[in-house]
């Protein structure tokens, strides 16, 4: 595939996952078991996170500057996801590829449908004043909106572990998790979930990318993550200016849609 496609590629899969927080994997892994079906999945899901890397790190300067990241939980949940991101890219070396694609398509139709339901609800209040057992936060915009709310890090953190190891083990870079996760159990507003998710990834998909470059699944995808991970370095910036106009409800829909629909899409491939 040219470097021209490739860029395109990585331009939507930033632009989408900045969007909606998920670092654009889930939809960058379908698209390269289509493009490359005999490729192993180490070499696939070490490019994808590579490229998540690049898309995390420029949507967080684009979140930053609106000052939508809730810097103190998203560090905390980091560090929560890096264990496991380190023990998901070690187990993917293990996978024979049609595995691979199996639990990636059950994966994503089991989330994609949840979101759908999830996106019908509102999300549940909680106490947004101090509650022992909860973490009180309060985020202000850059446009001066102000949120305030709690949250259990009890059930944040392992949740976090769980998250970097599923994403680091497929590739899909955890936002398609951590961002309905955030906004329905953790009671983080959405707009705030996304981009407080968005600088979770980079440092998950770091550790992940990391481990793959140490044990050469990267070696023969560096120039493909470096075209796609251009692309994605532009494209969340796109990404991140268009979640000011995109309602929260419809960006977990169009979530939900994407997922189902892929995972369906690869579950067929074979």
């Amino acid at each position: 595939m040219s470097f021209l496609l490739l860029l395109l590629l990585g331009v939507m899969v930033g632009s989408f996952g900045t969007l909606i927080g998920a670092g654009g994997g889930f939809l960058l892994v379908p698209a390269l078991i289509l493009l490359y079906p005999d490729e192993r999945p180490e070499t696939i899901t070490s490019i994808s996170l590579a490229v998540v890397f690049f898309n995390a790190l420029s949507g967080s300067v684009a979140y930053a500057r609106m000052k939508r990241i809730d810097y103190v939980s998203g560090i905390r949940f980091a560090v929560a996801t890096i264990p496991g991101a380190v023990s998901g890219a070690i187990v993917t070396n293990y996978l024979p590829r049609r595995t691979f694609d199996q639990i990636f398509g059950v994966v994503l139709i089991i989330v994609g449908v949840a979101l759908l339901i999830a996106g019908e609800k509102e999300p549940h209040e909680h106490p947004a004043e101090p509650v022992p057992g909860r973490t009180l936060r309060i985020v202000v915009e850059g446009d001066g909106t102000r949120h305030q709310f709690s949250y259990r890090s009890a059930v944040g953190i392992p949740l976090s572990v769980f998250v970097g190891f599923v994403s680091s083990l497929l590739g899909i870079g955890g936002g398609i998790i951590h961002v309905p996760a955030l906004v329905y159990w953790l009671n983080f507003p959405t707009h705030i979930a996304t981009a407080t998710s968005h600088f979770i990834l980079a440092f998950m998909a770091l550790a992940g990318t990391t481990v793959h470059i140490a044990d050469g699944a990267l070696a023969s995808g560096v120039q493909r993550a470096a075209s796609l991970g251009l692309g994605a370095l532009i494209g969340a910036q796109v990404g991140a200016r268009m979640s000011e106009r995109v309602h929260a409800k419809w960006i977990i829909r169009s979530l939900g849609l994407g997922l189902a629909f892929v995972g369906v899409r690869i579950l067929l491939i074979r």
